[in-house]
């Protein structure tokens, strides 16, 4: 079910790069549509499915809904829970996809040398917010995760 759900992800989006995108100036021409290290989250009906979407014009954070949960309705923002944060995203609808929620990381792309760089930095994004397993000795504490803090500048604290 989740690498179907990720292969009409980025069929929609080709789909889209290739109708309602094309010649727009802001298309970076050496980018595709990619999806990016998604991976389960959550349990039951809460489910989803986290990774990036790169595409010619934008990099972005999404959450795939894979159950029946909540999702946010289009247009309206939601903190969700993310590692050990929490992540700011925006709710969408797509005819084809449904509901998600994403969170922008880079519109537009201009910025990236190449596919590989825009996928090594959505790589980069995902390490920071997927805590590594620890391999410290029971009793010690785990690293501050200032990381997330300062890519984003968001979080618990920036939110108070």
């Amino acid at each position: 079910m989740t690498a179907g759900r990720v292969a009409r992800l980025v069929e929609r989006f080709d789909a889209i790069a290739r109708t309602r995108m094309a010649g727009v100036p802001i298309l970076h021409p050496g980018l595709r549509v990619e999806a990016v290290g998604f991976a389960p989250a959550g349990e039951g009906d809460g489910a989803v499915l986290v990774g990036v979407l790169v595409t010619p014009w934008s990099m972005n954070l999404l959450r795939l809904p894979l159950g029946a949960g909540p999702v946010a309705a289009a247009g309206v923002s939601c903190w969700r829970a993310l590692g050990d944060g929490e992540i700011e995203f925006l709710g969408a609808h797509d005819e084809v996809l449904g509901a998600y929620e994403q969170c922008s990381l880079f519109s537009p792309m201009g910025g990236f040398r190449d596919a590989a760089h825009a996928r090594e930095t959505a790589e980069a994004v995902l390490a920071m917010l997927r805590p590594a397993p620890s391999h410290l000795p029971d009793g010690l504490p785990e690293p501050a995760p200032a990381r997330r803090a300062f890519l984003f500048g968001r979080g618990a604290a920036a939110r108070a």
